[in-house]
């Protein structure tokens, strides 16, 4: 295998339940957070199906590779970039189905961030805000872009530090699973070399901890698991306002 992996997850210190889940398959070399919302157990449920679906997608497609997919094949991307768009795709027709049958369900979704290594590369899909970074040579970088209200004002106009902390709905997304019975999934391709690291993590992690932050534990702390804890330590020390998640992946060459 061409990576070393660790995640972990956390409730965070204002919430009373987790809506996060995430995916750890090593054979599949797919690493997955999502971030569930819809209040009570909606969230978790969503959270739980998007994972489940990435997970059996990756796992019938890997024993037959000529099965037939729900979805064209987007010509514009490869086969590992359109393999990993359907399986979220699949996901969010799951959780739209689920919501729309089920009245206690209705409203639920969730996020989702994912990451694929093939033997050359690594491929990021996602829909929300939750994130990936890319981590090399002590300077981290944001992958994806938020699928948020706030981004959207941020691309539109230029807004003050004070502005950007004042804004009243941070935590507004704009496209999630869940929302509709299609979704647009953004995926993008790295090229990675020996020792880079890419972290998947919910808003609870990102939301509560700045890049310098990020960048000063993964530069000081090799063992994936312990730098796991440690940002999700940093977190909850800085308010834990929600639930904490993230995945660390290294890629070997």
């Amino acid at each position: 295998m061409n990576f070393d992996v660790a995640g972990q997850t956390h409730v965070g210190m204002k919430r009373n339940h987790n809506e996060d889940n995430y995916l750890l398959l090593p054979d599949e070399r797919l690493f997955c957070v999502a971030d569930g919302m819809g209040g009570h157990s909606s969230g978790e449920i969503a959270s739980k199906i998007a994972v489940d679906e990435l997970a059996d997608f990756f796992s019938m497609t890997a024993k037959d590779q000529d099965a037939t997919w729900p979805y064209k094949m987007d010509k514009a991307r490869n086969y590992d970039e359109n393999r990993l768009a359907t399986a979220i795709k699949l996901a969010n027709r799951s959780i739209f189905e689920k919501a729309s049958a089920e009245q206690r369900y209705k409203g639920m979704g969730t996020t989702v961030v994912s990451v694929h290594f093939t033997d050359q590369a690594a491929v990021v899909a996602h829909v929300g805000d939750s994130r990936v970074y890319f981590f090399r040579g002590g300077m981290l970088k944001q992958v994806t872009e938020d699928h948020s209200l706030l981004n959207d004002y941020l691309k539109a106009k230029k807004l003050t530090p004070e502005e950007i902390e004042a804004f009243p709905h941070k935590n507004v997304i704009v496209r999630a699973l869940g929302m509709k019975d299609t979704v647009q999934v953004d995926v993008s391709r790295l090229e990675p070399a020996d020792g880079d690291i890419f972290l998947l993590c919910s808003d609870g992690l990102s939301g509560m901890v700045t890049d310098q932050q990020i960048a000063e534990v993964l530069t000081k702390n090799t063992d994936l698991q312990v730098a796991c804890g440690l940002l999700i330590d940093a977190a909850n020390a800085n308010g834990g306002n929600d639930n904490v998640t993230c995945i660390l992946a290294r890629w070997k060459s």
